[in-house]
């Protein structure tokens, strides 16, 4: 039926090519088919032409060109109009999608502001994923369960960190295991860890590795998942976490880049961030319930950014130096990377002594190099080749340590910012 009345409308436009009412009729006709979508776009710039402040006609123009994913032109056409409040909500949503795609998330957030101030029951999953808590909620308020994973790793999965693993063991696990006996010293089962070091050490593997060990859930924790554009729902969000992990005991919270929910409130200029490590600071204390069971592991490159409240007794209180693998640690790294792939048979200790300073994914990184020059071959050849100790050596010289630059700065406030011993780890580690 739609297709009659529309070809009725062309023959009409046709007959009268200056009547703009025939021209917009078509134009609303055709905008919900998307096979009329190039005939669309061509009517509608015919039509601004011809009544150039007709914001109806431009809003339904951009949401001919969102629909082709030409986001440029959406925002060109947008930006020409002063009142955007005078468009639809939807269209307004595809304006701040495009801002969002084109990497201008400051645009976005505050158009996409405007819209639920209008609309506060106005939703958009690529906007919510963006700028509002990515968990689903329940009828009552809290986080849903469907952010809980089970790592299906344990300590055993770990190269190295035999250090690392023995502290978080006598530390958390064994009172988790053992919660009565402690229980009768007056020791809870729970608390904080904060893991710090270089990055690409394995500090969010092994905190993986540590609720796999206990059988806990695990939540993981972004930047992004707390930090919300609307004033007090950043402290919402912290305590959604807080309480789901309470209701699912044991569990593990990981959170990475600790330093930047926790930085020091000296640094900070505006109140809101200062509210959400007064927040933060609150849920591991366990004011409003109890946090025996939750295990709280917080994991930075760069501790000395962290407000110093945070390595209170009670919160994180067990502080771990994770460090590069030593030798005898990147040989097991580099044995769990190559199984299952085509090898000969490998030194590991050699290529082990060849890479001083290596982290685990710097070891990544050379084998993926030594991988792509083998198919690289393998491709020109036709003969696939199996990954020879040459070919790990051979990508070594060309990957660099990138723990080099951190243990530069490191260095510096373990020399001379270490009244309190925090650093006393690296500074053992470097002699």
């Amino acid at each position: 039926m739609y297709k009659e009345e529309i070809e009725q409308l062309k023959q009409a436009l046709a007959a009268s090519p200056n009547n703009n009412f025939v021209r917009t009729m078509l134009i609303k006709k055709m905008q919900h088919h998307a096979e009329y979508i190039a005939e669309l776009e061509t009517l509608l710039q015919e039509a601004i032409r011809n009544e150039p402040n007709n914001i109806e006609l431009k809003s339904i123009l951009i949401d001919t060109y969102f629909k082709q994913d030409k986001c440029s032109a959406c925002i060109v056409l947008a930006e020409a109009i002063h009142d955007k409040s005078a468009m639809p909500l939807s269209t307004r949503a595809s304006i701040a999608k495009c801002y969002l795609r084109e990497n201008n998330k400051d645009a976005a957030r505050e158009l996409y502001q405007l819209i639920v101030q209008e609309d506060e029951s106005y939703e958009d999953e690529e906007l919510d994923n963006a700028f509002r808590m990515r968990a689903s909620t329940q009828a009552d308020g809290s986080a849903d369960s469907s952010m809980f994973t089970k790592p299906n790793i344990n300590f055993a999965d770990v190269g190295g960190m035999d250090d690392v693993k023995r502290e978080i063991d006598l530390k958390i696990i064994k009172p988790l295991e053992n919660a009565e006996l402690f229980a009768s010293y007056g020791k809870k089962a729970g608390g904080g860890i904060l893991l710090y070091g270089p990055p690409g050490c394995g500090k969010t593997f092994i905190a993986k590795a540590t609720a796999g060990q206990i059988n806990a859930n695990f939540i993981n924790i972004g930047l992004e998942d707390v930090l919300d554009m609307w004033h007090g729902n950043s402290e919402k969000n912290l305590n959604k976490y807080f309480t789901l992990a309470r209701r699912k005991k044991p569990c593990v919270i990981f959170i990475d880049e600790v330093d930047a929910l926790g930085a020091k409130r000296s640094d900070l200029r505006q109140s809101g961030g200062k509210n959400v490590i007064h927040q933060f600071l609150s849920e591991m204390d366990g004011i409003a319930a109890s946090n025996e069971g939750v295990l709280i592991i917080g994991a930075t490159n760069a501790p000395w950014h962290l407000d110093s409240a945070f390595r209170r007794p009670g919160r994180f209180d067990r502080i771990i130096f994770v460090p590069p693998p030593d030798e005898k640690s990147k040989e097991k790294i580099i044995e769990l990377k190559l199984a299952g792939k085509p090898q000969e048979k490998i030194d590991y200790k050699k290529i082990a002594k060849k890479t001083p300073g290596y982290s685990g994914a710097d070891i990544n990184a050379m084998i993926d190099i030594a991988i792509e020059k083998i198919l690289e071959e393998a491709m020109n050849t036709g003969i696939p080749k199996k990954i020879t100790t040459m070919n790990l050596l051979d990508a070594a010289k060309q990957h660099h340590a990138s723990t080099v630059d951190w243990f530069t700065t490191a260095k510096n406030y373990a020399l001379f910012a270490n009244k309190s011993g925090l650093y006393d780890a690296i500074i053992k580690y470097l002699k």
